[in-house]
């Protein structure tokens, strides 16, 4: 589904805006680290994805301290429905276990078929 503008205007704006637990992890994922290709502060429908890989349908979030409980379990719950899997990660655990963190990304991709 295509975002609207005031989403991929706000997406726009997030890239240039990262925190820096999602820095630190969009270096590791732009380095390949996770063998999958991502893109950072994607729009889909009516929201950003912190990250999201098109090819294994699979967002990465980093929630940190403002995150709304509630509207991440709406969010979840959207994505699910267009099929696509959301993985959450703390700010914490980013800074703290970035190895942790990719190696559970790399766990969630789909198995290759070639």
């Amino acid at each position: 589904m295509r975002a609207p503008d005031f989403v991929r205007d706000r997406a726009k704006y997030l890239r240039r805006n990262m925190t820096e637990p999602e820095k630190r992890l969009w270096t590791r994922l732009r380095e390949g680290a996770a063998g999958m290709r991502f893109r950072r502060q994607h729009p889909n429908g009516p929201y950003v994805l912190d990250f999201y890989c098109p090819s294994a349908k699979l967002a990465i979030e980093v929630d940190g301290a403002g995150h709304d409980r509630a509207g991440d379990e709406r969010r979840t719950k959207w994505l699910a429905g267009e099929g696509i899997r959301v993985l959450r990660f703390t700010a914490a655990e980013i800074e703290e276990r970035p190895a942790v963190v990719l190696a559970k990304i790399a766990q969630a991709a789909p198995p290759s078929t070639a």
